[in-house]
């Protein structure tokens, strides 16, 4: 099983996802630069947070042209495992690889501490490891985190299982009904605001996001036919 992190002008987080892989799997993960044109030695992609391009324009509006989003389009069609945090959120949703949109905290402040997070699908590729219902701890670093989408995508949302994460108490920044993170239909793609990567230790405050990187993976080696279990 082999990991990239995506990096783009101005990720910041790229250095965080790479280390979290490390100390929670210890399987290959390489840096992908965002000119890359070929995605498929890899079998999950993830696409850290930052501030791609400056956030000029909007948060990820310029970085799903560069040419690594094409060859993103390309795995996620083929099964692969895509997980995007905060900046990445933002990239996927600017994509169309998810649905909705990031728009400005409703205080117009950048938060940054730790919250609450209910499960609320524990069968993607990237939540498998948690309880349905399960409260954990991550936190969260953003200034344009307000999860929206229109009543339609909202209610195809509910149907299809696709809101993986909510706050629990306090909404930091308004998203609509506490979102906090989604997937695609398939679960094969799953964006959030806060940071799994950061949560990987007690020394952080936090291990919770631990089991975002065993989860899926159980889910490659499910996919694969390996056993699970290391």
């Amino acid at each position: 099983m082999k990991f990239a992190v995506l990096v783009f002008p101005a990720s910041n987080c790229d250095i965080d996802m790479f280390k979290a892989v490390e100390d929670t799997v210890g399987e290959p993960v390489e840096y992908v630069w965002h000119t890359a044109t070929d995605l498929t030695p890899y079998d999950v992609i993830l696409v850290p947070g930052g501030f791609s391009y400056g956030d000029y324009l909007r948060c990820g509006a310029i970085a799903q042209f560069a040419p690594v989003m094409a060859e993103l389009h390309k795995a996620v069609e083929s099964g692969k495992f895509v997980l995007g945090v905060c900046n990445g959120f933002q990239i996927l949703t600017e994509a169309g690889l998810l649905p909705g949109a990031l728009i400005r905290n409703n205080r117009l402040k950048f938060r940054c501490h730790p919250v609450d997070l209910v499960v609320e699908n524990n069968r993607t590729a990237f939540t498998n490891g948690y309880c349905q219902g399960e409260t954990i701890r991550i936190p969260i670093a953003h200034g344009e985190g307000n999860y929206y989408c229109d009543e339609q995508t909202l209610e195809r949302l509910k149907t299809n299982n696709q809101i993986v994460f909510r706050y629990q108490g306090d909404n930091p920044n308004g998203s609509v009904e506490n979102i906090a993170g989604v997937s695609n239909e398939r679960g094969n793609v799953v964006g959030m605001m806060p940071h799994p990567e950061r949560a990987v230790s007690e020394l952080l405050g936090s291990a919770d996001g631990v089991r975002m990187f065993t989860s899926v993976l159980n889910a490659w080696r499910e996919k694969n036919g390996a056993a699970i279990g290391r």
